[in-house]
């Protein structure tokens, strides 16, 4: 738990308070105790508790003066509903949500017991039509009447031209529940029954409805209980013969026995007024509702407050068959999402196209993305989906998941054709765009002017990617197809077994060109494990170094990083200097036919430096003839605790030079 740190103004509030406690103790008197609004004193002595006013002064000036203030808050009593925490500048509830509200007001004395609640109050949200303080409005509300209700409800809805007059009278309450109700919609009253306690069936409401005992069904079915831009609250979009009260167009005399009943089944009856072959139903493909003359499976027969008297808005109407075009997607077609949805690319009744399309696909997608369709077309190498207009092969035309509205990811989708490629390419060493099924980062999606729809030829389209590694180096070394721009003569483009994607292994790679190396390491009785192995980049850096050779670092620092006895020969007191200086002074590279990669036979090479012939050489080596001596036999050639550079372990005799112990002395005349 991190420690508190009170600030300065804080730690001069308690020195000021328990300096004044302490001087009324030193008077005798007993330390003043304050409450909170009322409240108990405090059970501890000492410290008093402080009025939270006292420092929420911009509370008091903001809430106090309202002309609705919560209890609570006008007796002071903050600690009904917030935690005391001292000097811990946090304003904690002692719980969350509407938990906290149901303390005092019982969910069921509220209403919230009923069938239907109120969103808000069933989602904890009792603070988002209330303010927990104070309000100018009745019941703490944040806004007046209607316009609480507003901040969830679109305004505009319930504002059209012509407004229910009760609305404007009462607003929402006037029909509504506030926080719960037996009835859907938190209605007061049962449907049928609240709207006739204003508008009852006399004579003159008979006459406007034609006769019919409209008041025995849902009133909602013809008119918009807010507003509505017809008169005498009519949706928006109603059936002519409702219009022009003729129900016994479709509907059996009011006078019947059963004067709702239709004159014929729903299709024919349609078919009287309404003649398919003008509503666009003569096409070869006829939706199935449409065929079977269901027209209420998507017209309203009275009105509807969407065109065409649609029983649903938009895409609503259409997934209620159709429901997995209803999942959400990240990526949508922006016909589907806008208006008219789903009838931008389908007819509602009929077509000649498959899927009820309004045009033949290719066209159909051509009427927006004609520039791309045109671009596709003309392509020096064009995607084949794309130059026979199948977007769809590659593309969902409602909407997915994936960028570009792809049916799958990109290469799953490049996979369904190129079925040999998932497994060509999955390998060891995989291209990252490979790897993250990016094919389009290389490869042209519609059409192009490059082989195989590369975006670009060779180097160029490599530096999208490897801009900076393929930089020059100052004073730089170049591997010929690096410099030239011939990446693939080396790598796989997809992926490879191989580390680095080389199209071979390395060594068998390297030779193509440099067939001299191998030729000399194969015949060589003695090679550097690395050229053996095949294992160039050991050694050399394939594209560029600031290195001749393309060396990966100059020597002796590169071959110290594999022969670690030799380094720590070099820390020894005493080192060849040659050695410290350049490990190809005397080793070869590649390979060689001395032992240990020499360059030439030992003696040759140390004579080089060491004149064996000098008088010098002679006294140091008693006179034995030069080319009998074996120097790496007694030396080490890179370092030695010994001034000589000898070996650290030597016979004793040997040491203090005393050959005769087991050598016979040379005979006379002979040196």
């Amino acid at each position: 738990m991190s420690s508190w740190k009170p600030g300065l103004r804080t730690l001069a509030w308690i020195t000021v308070v328990l300096l004044g406690v302490s001087l009324q103790q030193s008077h005798g008197q007993q330390p003043r105790r304050r409450t909170l609004g009322g409240g108990a004193p405090s059970s501890k002595q000492g410290l008093a508790r402080q009025d939270c006013l006292t420092c929420h002064k911009d509370f008091a000036d903001k809430y106090l003066r309202m002309k609705y203030v919560h209890a609570v808050v006008k007796e002071n009593q903050c600690d009904q509903c917030h935690l005391r925490h001292g000097l811990v500048t946090t304003l904690v509830l002692k719980k969350d949500g509407n938990d906290l509200c149901f303390t005092c007001h019982a969910p069921e004395t509220i209403g919230l017991n009923k069938a239907h609640v109120h969103t808000a109050a069933r989602s904890g949200g009792c603070i988002s039509c209330h303010n927990p303080h104070a309000s100018q409005a009745r019941y703490l509300l944040v806004a007046e009447g209607s316009d609480g209700c507003y901040q969830c409800h679109a305004k505009a809805d319930y504002e059209r031209p012509v407004v229910h007059a009760v609305l404007q009278a009462s607003g929402c309450a006037a029909c509504h529940a506030s926080h719960g109700a037996d009835q859907p919609n938190l209605l007061v009253k049962e449907e049928k029954a609240l709207c006739l306690d204003c508008h009852a069936p006399d004579t003159a409401f008979k006459t406007a409805h034609g006769g019919y005992p409209v008041e025995t069904v849902s009133c909602v079915r013809c008119h918009n209980p807010h507003s509505s831009t017809q008169a005498k609250l009519l949706k928006s979009s109603v059936h002519a013969p409702l219009a022009g009260a003729q129900c016994e167009t479709c509907h059996a005399a009011p006078t019947s026995a059963k004067p709702f009943e239709v004159t014929a089944q729903a299709g024919d009856l349609c078919q009287t007024c309404h003649d398919p072959g003008s509503m666009g139903g003569a096409g070869k493909v006829k939706h199935p509702p449409f065929a079977d003359g269901q027209c209420l499976t998507c017209h309203d027969p009275h009105a509807s407050e969407n065109r065409k008297l649609l029983t649903g808005s938009g895409n609503s109407l259409c997934v209620t068959c159709h429901a997995a075009q209803s999942a959400t997607v990240a990526f949508k077609h922006a016909p589907v999402a806008g208006e008219p949805g789903c009838l931008t690319c389908h007819a509602p009744h009929s077509s000649d196209n498959g899927q009820l399309l309004t045009a033949a696909p290719g066209a159909l997608c051509a009427s927006c993305h004609a520039a791309t369709q045109e671009a596709a077309q003309n392509a020096a190498v064009p995607h084949a989906p794309a130059a026979m207009d199948d977007c769809t092969s590659c593309h969902n035309p409602h909407g997915s998941n994936v960028a570009g509205i792809l049916k799958d990811r990109t290469d799953r989708v490049c996979y369904a054709c190129h079925a040999d490629s998932q497994t060509t390419f999955t390998t060891t060493y995989m291209h990252q765009p490979v790897r993250d099924g990016a094919c389009s980062s290389c490869h042209l999606p519609h059409g192009g002017s490059e082989p195989k729809l590369l975006k670009a030829s060779g180097a160029p389209l490599c530096s999208t990617c490897h801009a900076d590694m393929m930089k020059p180096v100052e004073g730089h070394a170049t591997h010929g197809p690096f410099v030239e721009g011939m990446c693939l003569s080396c790598h796989d483009p997809h992926g490879s077994n191989v580390r680095g994607m080389a199209t071979e292994p390395i060594g068998t790679l390297c030779s193509t060109c440099h067939g001299e190396v191998k030729d000399a390491v194969d015949s060589a009785a003695s090679k550097h494990q690395p050229a053996a192995a095949g294992d160039c980049t050991s050694c050399h850096n394939p594209h560029q170094t600031a290195l001749d050779h393309l060396m990966v670092a100059r020597t002796p620092d590169l071959c110290l990083g594999c022969h670690k006895e030799t380094k720590a020969l070099l820390e020894k007191p005493n080192v060849h200097s040659p050695a410290a200086r350049e490990c190809l002074r005397c080793h070869a590279p590649h390979a060689s036919a001395e032992a240990t990669l020499m360059i030439r036979p030992v003696r040759a090479l140390c004579s080089e430096c060491h004149e064996l012939t000098s008088p010098t050489f002679s006294a140091a080596h008693l006179e034995i003839d030069p080319a009998v001596i074996r120097c790496e036999r007694c030396h080490d050639a890179h370092g030695a605790d010994d001034p000589g550079l000898f070996k650290p372990n030597a016979h004793a005799p040997f040491g203090v030079k005393s050959c005769s112990d087991c050598h016979l002395p040379p005979r006379s005349g002979q040196r």
